[in-house]
Order: structure tokens, then C-alpha cells, then sequence
């Protein structure tokens, strides 16, 4: 009997040790998840500085989307939560958005060779933050569900373990970026 009672603590020992140690793995996925998602945003960050320029140069005369180019990559500089960092990237789709519809005005600057390759930078970080925000989404749901989940739910909650925001954005923001030549 009392060996019986001794392999039962054991087992659940092991399980505990085991649940734990699956919550302390999934949060620091999430964690490097988001981290991935911020190299892009900096990345997408540093190329609209030289994405604006180049359009200056053309369209000298657009202020107003410069200005909003301006201000929403300012807003993304200050975005610290997961919501923040929503709302920032829907602000600056939207300027971008705008920046390319300028563009579409000027034939010689479509065809001008830096802000050719500018756009083509731009749309393939712009794949790589997709995929960046569906990888964190995906590790943020296997992360909220074991923590919603019995018995895992039970060692979350003695650990101070708290669900995860999901990355999401605007209706109107689904829709990629057009980048036309």
C-alpha cells in the first residue's frame, strides 16, 4: 500500500514538474515570437525614411502624406503593448497606402531604380511581418489553451501565469499593401 501511495505522489509530481515547465516553455515561445515580429517592424521602421526621400524628391508638393507617413512612423516608435503595436501598424498601412498612390502619379519615379528596389524591400518585409504575426498568433493560442486547460489551467493560475494578447488589426488593414510598377 504504501509503495502504491508513493508511486501516485511520484506521478503527480512528475506531472506537475512537467506542466510547468510545458507553461515556462510556451511563454518564452511567445516572447521570442514577439521578438520576431519587432525585428521586422524595425526593419519596416528604417526603410520608410529612405522610402520617403525618394518620393520627396518627385512630389515635393505632397506634404500632407508626408506628414502622415511621419506621424504613424512616430506612433510606431512609441507602440510598447501587443495593442499598441496593432493600432501603429494599421496607421502606417494606411500612410504607405497613400505614399504609393502618390507614387502612382509620377511615371519617372515608378521607374526610378532606388525606389524600385525600396518597394521591393518593403513588400518582402512585409511578407516576413505576416508571417512573423502568424507564427506569435499560433504560439499565443497554444500558450492560452494550456493555460485554459484542466489540470494546466490549475498550475497556471497557483503561478501567476496570464493569458497573451493576440496580434490583430483593423478590418480595413487585411488587405497587403499594393505595391504597383
Amino acid at each position: 500500500m504504501g509503495i502504491v501511495l508513493l508511486i501516485i505522489v511520484v506521478l503527480i509530481g512528475l506531472l506537475f514538474v512537467s506542466t510547468y515547465n510545458r507553461l515556462v516553455l510556451l511563454r518564452q515561445r511567445v516572447k521570442n515570437a514577439w521578438s520576431q515580429i519587432d525585428v521586422q517592424l524595425k526593419r519596416r521602421y528604417d526603410l520608410i525614411p529612405n522610402l520617403v526621400e525618394t518620393v520627396k524628391g518627385y512630389a515635393a508638393h505632397e506634404k500632407e502624406t508626408f506628414d502622415m507617413v511621419t506621424r504613424a512612423r512616430a506612433q510606431m516608435a512609441s507602440a510598447r503593448t501587443v495593442g499598441e503595436q496593432a493600432e501603429a501598424q494599421n496607421a502606417i498601412t494606411g500612410a504607405l497606402r497613400s505614399l504609393f498612390a502618390v507614387a502612382e502619379a509620377y511615371p519617372e519615379l515608378k521607374a526610378n531604380q532606388n525606389f524600385m528596389m525600396l518597394q521591393e524591400e518593403l513588400a518582402g518585409t512585409e511578407n516576413k511581418i505576416a508571417y512573423a504575426r502568424q507564427f506569435y498568433n499560433d504560439t499565443v493560442m497554444k500558450f492560452n489553451t494550456m493555460i485554459q486547460s484542466f489540470p494546466s489551467n490549475i498550475i497556471a493560475g497557483m503561478f501567476g501565469f496570464r493569458q497573451e494578447d493576440f496580434f490583430e488589426i483593423e478590418e480595413s488593414s487585411r488587405e497587403p499593401v499594393k505595391v504597383k510598377f
